[in-house]
């Protein structure tokens, strides 16, 4: 080892020395990435006697981002105020400064849809509403390095319970969390009030349904049907969310059910299996786990993909026969003939229908093309890890990567019910 050390000249302990330099030089940035974490605390307060919660959204930390811009509805909120906030129409532009800021608004729960029921209410008994709505779009300009922690916090009468779909801490606070989002609000379905609820582990997803007490709602009922049905459909899905929150009422709610981040709105009179074999529970799981929106005129695509996997689940499992999802296909079409243009830009029911019939057409079709080794599970599979918009274009580039060929029934001519396949 001396004779090593005697042999190395000094030119290399020099250029030792400066690799030395240059790596301590070089050490600040070696961290430049790493994240700075804020904090921020929704708190909301909801009173009984009151058709509006009293929204407050507070900043901590050493570093906030520079500017905020919340997105509002003029129609539900209202009385903005904060010290660092200043309106620009439906904008409310927060601008905070270091340490602590915070802004406060009202919101009004009860709204109605163009049926006249209600998909948020508050009663002397319960409220259900939508957090997103809740908390409207935020738009966040900060460094990329720089990542919020945020909680949620529901001040209610001290016999209410509030279920979102988020864990709580030991103070019944909400962790929010929501992977790949810098700037982090909380989304879907919550309820609160005198509410009964039932709860189980399904396949690993933590599964609750909830509503209002006395009004005689199948909770029971509903764990039993997803705990044959959500396997098979996690199967399709596998990134089905970890936790899963059924809210349930009756009149004067949406008589429908209405689809969330992690959550999902069912009527109470709604039926798990419908006479034409659909499941409403089914179509709105489908919703919730792709998490896809269509273009202009790709509706179609996302409410035929929810309809088509509630009869393909049922069929799977056994809660439907061959024939009688042969028999539901038939109807369908039967249905779809009132509607043969599916590029719109909303899929009534019709629509649905033939949409429905048209995905059953091209599964089959790939199938055959393939020799039975691919099917459409894994297009859906794909668009439901992708999220987002979806074209008519990324369909078809999809569907006809698994058949390995053209498929006819993505004909335009085909679509709008100008020609057959």
């Amino acid at each position: 080892m001396q004779h090593f050390w005697k042999a190395c000249s000094p030119r290399i302990f020099a250029n030792l020395g400066v690799i030395a330099l240059l790596c301590s030089l070089c050490a600040p940035y070696a961290h430049s990435d790493s994240k700075t974490f804020y904090d921020i605390q929704y708190r909301v307060d909801l009173k009984p006697d009151e058709d509006f919660a009293h929204v407050r959204i507070e900043l901590s930390g050493d570093t906030l981002p520079s500017q905020l811009t919340l997105h509002l509805n003029p129609e539900r909120h209202s009385e903005i105020a904060g010290e660092d906030v200043s309106l620009n129409g439906d904008k409310a532009i927060w601008k905070p400064g270091t340490g602590q800021s915070e802004i406060q608004y009202r919101f009004k729960i009860d709204a109605k849809k163009s049926s006249g029921r209600y998909d948020s209410l508050m009663t002397d008994k319960w409220t259900i509403l939508r957090t997103d709505k809740l908390i409207p779009p935020i738009s966040a300009r900060a460094p990329k390095s720089l990542q919020s922690q945020a909680t949620l916090q529901i001040n209610t009468p001290q016999d209410w319970n509030t279920l979102a779909p988020y864990a709580k801490d030991e103070k019944g606070i909400f962790q929010l969390k929501d992977p790949g989002r810098r700037f982090i609000r909380p989304k879907g379905w919550m309820i609160s009030g005198r509410i009964g609820s039932r709860q189980d582990i399904i396949d690993g997803t933590d599964t609750v349904i909830a509503g209002p007490l006395g009004i005689g709602l199948r909770r029971q009922d509903t764990l039993a049907f997803l705990g044959w049905t959500l396997p098979e459909l996690k199967k399709v899905f596998p990134e089905f969310p970890a936790k899963l929150l059924i809210v349930m009422a009756d009149d004067p709610m949406w008589r429908g059910g209405l689809s969330g981040t992690r959550s999902l709105f069912m009527h109470a009179d709604r039926p798990l299996i419908s006479g034409n074999r659909t499941s409403s529970m089914l179509h709105e799981l489908v919703h919730v786990v792709t998490g896809i929106r269509g273009d202009k005129e790709s509706d179609w695509i996302v409410e035929g993909i929810a309809e088509y996997y509630s009869l393909q689940t049922l069929r799977r499992t056994g809660g439907i026969s061959e024939r009688r999802f042969q028999e539901a296909l038939q109807d369908l079409a039967e249905w779809g003939e009132e509607s043969p243009n599916l590029l719109v830009k909303r899929s009534s029911g019709p629509i649905t229908a033939r949409a429905t019939v048209v995905l059953h057409q091209i599964d089959e079709q790939i199938q055959q093309s393939s020799d039975g080794k691919r099917n459409l599970d894994e297009v859906v599979t794909a668009l439901a890890a992708d999220r987002g918009e979806i074209t008519l274009k990324k369909f078809r580039k999809l569907v006809e990567e698994a058949a390995g060929e053209p498929v006819p029934q993505l004909e335009r001519a085909f679509l709008t019910g100008k020609k057959k396949p």
